[in-house]
């Protein structure tokens, strides 16, 4: 791709009371040897009530591409979907408050978008950069979709299906996200619970459209130490069974007793992996952590169809796939 025929690209931050964080996402972003005309970066502030207005303030003084906005709905999706609406790129990247990108990320990501294979979301490699040495147990079965990373190698792939598109790390074409009807809802401040990414790309599959992972175009997902615990892989795992009770209802809006026989089976599901837990655990065994995460998983599958089975608004909300229209 020349440089004469670069599109435009918005760079879409949500923020949310990581002021310190922020500054070195945004500052690699100030680096890309993307030239700074041909791209924006939109920091979207979701009610923070840490210095990050402060913050945004500053960065945009000192750089013209910048600019700050705010979304007081709690929600990432919410903050996301603003800043695209309120964006000017033909291609939308977005990420997160905690990410440190590779100088040469945009220029390598924009490029899956000019292969005429139809690509309408692209990602590439996440690595980790832990803030603290991580334990064992981390190592051996978290350096995956756990921890929002992915590492497929460098090589370009282009596929039918999503290769592990996390927001942290997606660009795609306007026309496809305004298609779309833009990010589904999310856990965050645990009043929306939708499946996020992953319901935005089976949309933008639906649309025809294909899925790129750029190897070259790399990104560092900053990991502190507080999700480097079972407490945190719980919760991880239990955000997973919302979700994917979510991602199944829309896929096919299943009747109650459907519905009702789907909490037995998690719920059954549920006290198995826990008794799993707990044998190899005794043995010494660390997949013990995993199965103990699960017991959250199957859980929350349950308590997400029980909840569809009991309100009819409920089933409503989780059917609906436009969330840039009336957010």
């Amino acid at each position: 791709m020349s440089m004469e025929a670069l599109p435009f690209v918005s760079v879409i931050i949500p923020t949310f009371n990581r002021s310190a964080t922020l500054r070195e996402t945004v500052d690699s972003f100030l680096a890309q040897s993307y030239p700074a005309d041909s791209f924006e970066i939109i920091i979207v502030d979701n009610a923070s009530t840490d210095d990050t207005p402060e913050v945004i303030d500053s960065i945009a003084e000192r750089a013209t591409n910048v600019r700050g906005m705010r979304e007081p709905r709690r929600g990432a999706h919410f903050a996301r979907n603003s800043g695209a609406m309120s964006s000017r790129g033909g291609i939308l990247y977005f990420t997160d408050d905690d990410m440190l990108a590779e100088p040469d990320l945009l220029e390598q990501i924009v490029t899956a978008f000019d292969s005429g294979a139809n690509v309408g979301s692209a990602t590439g490699r996440v690595l980790p950069r832990w803030d603290t040495e991580p334990p064992r147990w981390v190592l051996e079965h978290c350096k995956n979709a756990l921890l929002s990373l992915n590492d497929l190698g460098e090589a370009t792939i282009i596929s039918d299906d999503d290769p592990g598109v996390f927001s942290c790390h997606q660009a795609i074409l306007r026309e496809a996200f305004m298609a779309a009807g833009g990010y589904n809802p999310d856990t965050n401040a645990e009043k929306f619970t939708g499946d996020n990414e992953t319901g935005l790309n089976i949309k933008v599959k639906k649309l025809g459209y294909r899925f790129a992972y750029v190897g070259a175009s790399v990104t560092h997902h900053m990991i502190p130490a507080a999700r480097m615990t079972q407490r945190y892989l719980n919760s991880r795992f239990a955000d997973q069974g919302f979700c994917d009770s979510y991602t199944a209802y829309q896929a096919k809006q299943a009747g109650k007793p459907r519905l009702a026989a789907r909490v037995v089976a998690h719920a059954l599901l549920a006290g198995a992996t826990s008794a799993k837990a707990l044998v190899r655990r005794a043995a010494g065994d660390s997949r013990w952590r995993l199965d103990l995460a699960r017991f959250y998983y199957h859980r929350n599958w349950a308590r997400y169809d029980t909840r569809l089975i009991r309100y009819a608004e409920w089933r409503q909300f989780v059917t609906r796939s436009d969330w840039l229209t009336d957010q």
